[in-house]
C-alpha cells in the first residue's frame, strides 16, 4: 500500500468502521435493517457532528457489509464459532468484537474482489479503534482462520 492511501481506500476504511458501529447498534437495540441504514445515511456517514467531520464513506460498500452480515448471519456465526478456542462461544465475546469479526467474515465470504490481506488488515485496524493489541491479534487470528476456510 502506498504511503498516501487513495480516497477510495479511505472511504472503504470509514465504511468498515461505520458498518461495525451499525451492526453493534442493531445487536443492542434490534433496529430494523432499513431504518438502521437510513439513519446512518442521513445522520452519521460523512456528517459533521459538533465540530467533528466524519470521513467520507463508500455508501454502497457500507450497505453491502451491513446487509450482508444481516442476511448471512447464521452462516457467519457458525463459521466464526468453529474458529474460536475450545470453551469459547460467540456469546462470551465482547459485543463490539463480535461485530468486527462478523463484518470481516462477511467480506471474506462474499467479497472476492477484496484481497484477504486487505480484509484482515482493515478489521485489525477497526479492532484497534476499540481495543488494545491483544484483541487486534485475536481478530487477525480468527479472520486468518476464516480466510483459509472460505478462500
Amino acid at each position: 500500500m502506498s504511503a498516501n492511501p487513495s480516497k477510495r481506500t479511505l472511504a472503504r476504511s470509514a465504511a468498515r468502521l461505520a458498518a461495525v458501529q451499525a451492526l453493534y447498534q442493531r445487536e443492542m437495540e434490534g433496529t430494523a435493517l432499513a431504518r438502521l441504514l437510513d439513519e446512518f445515511h442521513q445522520h452519521r456517514l460523512g456528517a459533521v457532528i459538533g465540530d467533528e467531520q466524519y470521513a467520507d464513506v463508500e455508501m454502497a460498500f457500507f450497505d453491502d457489509v451491513v446487509s450482508g452480515v444481516d442476511a448471512r448471519g447464521d452462516e457467519i456465526d457458525l463459521l466464526l464459532s468453529e474458529r474460536l478456542a475450545q470453551g469459547w462461544n460467540l456469546a462470551r465475546l465482547d459485543k463490539t468484537m463480535l461485530q468486527v469479526l462478523r463484518a470481516g467474515a462477511y467480506e471474506l465470504l462474499a467479497r472476492a474482489d477484496v484481497p484477504v490481506a486487505t480484509v484482515i488488515n482493515e478489521y485489525v485496524d477497526v479492532a484497534k479503534a476499540f481495543f488494545d493489541d491483544r484483541e487486534a491479534k485475536f481478530v487477525n487470528g480468527v479472520l486468518d482462520a476464516v480466510a483459509k476456510q472460505v478462500r
